[in-house]
């Protein structure tokens, strides 16, 4: 994004690739709730774009702004309640998965043996909570490498909301679509909360070898999990060794 005039910094190409990715999806998407917030959501970008190939010889046009979609969570409804799970235990070898992320690469669980990575799981895109947590590690990501970690967001939402939202929000770690079988990931690590069609809060550190080695649902969807906390479960970790 251009500091100065708020202009998102895409070229055309790009999104030229996004709404035809969008256009073959859309029609595969349930009706319900998500498929219109989804709808609408293409539809403020769309104009957003129009309005600002516009250029400046057009003032007068009105709008969304790039920071409009931005703050879209600052106006969203609230995301309560209480933790219905228990997640798996610590000591417990973690299941692997194979999911694709924002630009449809698969990525595996097992690609990161060797390393450390955090599992974060959160409910939905573009929600209040979420847009803070995620916005937290991102700017913390320097203190997560220096203890040797990853870390990978995991929700039910489509691949094209990922990307958007990555995109609009500046998250450059992997965030992965847990989206078909919907929630099937969540629910081979204990947090997939039926009712409401997603997953709990939950933070899973997962070692060298595939083992959990701490792992957390917070207590109440709201609640964003304590970073020091998640440092301090990395620290209690051995020191990686050198390269």
């Amino acid at each position: 994004m251009d500091s100065h005039t708020g202009q998102l910094n895409v070229r055309p190409s790009r999104i030229e690739q996004l709404e035809a990715d969008f256009a073959a999806l859309a029609p595969k998407l349930p009706d319900g709730a998500e498929r219109k917030a989804l709808s609408l959501l293409h539809g403020m970008v769309q104009e957003l774009w129009r309005v600002q190939t516009l250029g400046s010889g057009n003032q007068s046009r009105s709008g969304p702004t790039i920071e409009d979609i931005v703050d879209l969570h600052e106006h969203a409804p609230a995301m309560e309640g209480d933790a219905r799970n228990t997640p798996l235990a610590v000591g417990e070898q973690a299941p692997d998965f194979a999911l694709p992320d924002a630009n449809g690469r698969i990525v595996r669980l097992s690609d990161y043996r060797g390393r450390r990575v955090v599992l974060a799981f959160y409910p939905l895109d573009w929600s209040p909570g979420c847009s803070r947590q995620l916005d937290l590690y991102q700017h913390e990501l320097d203190e997560f490498g220096k203890r040797g970690a990853d870390v990978v967001g995991i929700s039910v939402d489509s691949l094209y909301s990922h990307g958007a939202w990555a995109a609009v929000r500046g998250l450059t770690f992997p965030l992965l679509a847990d989206f078909n079988p919907k929630g099937d990931v969540a629910r081979r690590y204990k947090v997939w909360r039926e009712a409401e069609g997603f997953s709990e809060r939950a933070l899973y550190v997962v070692d060298e070898n595939g083992v959990i080695r701490h792992s957390q649902v917070s207590p109440k969807l709201q609640h964003v999990p304590d970073i020091y906390e998640l440092f301090e479960a990395l620290d209690r970790l051995a020191t990686p060794k050198a390269a």
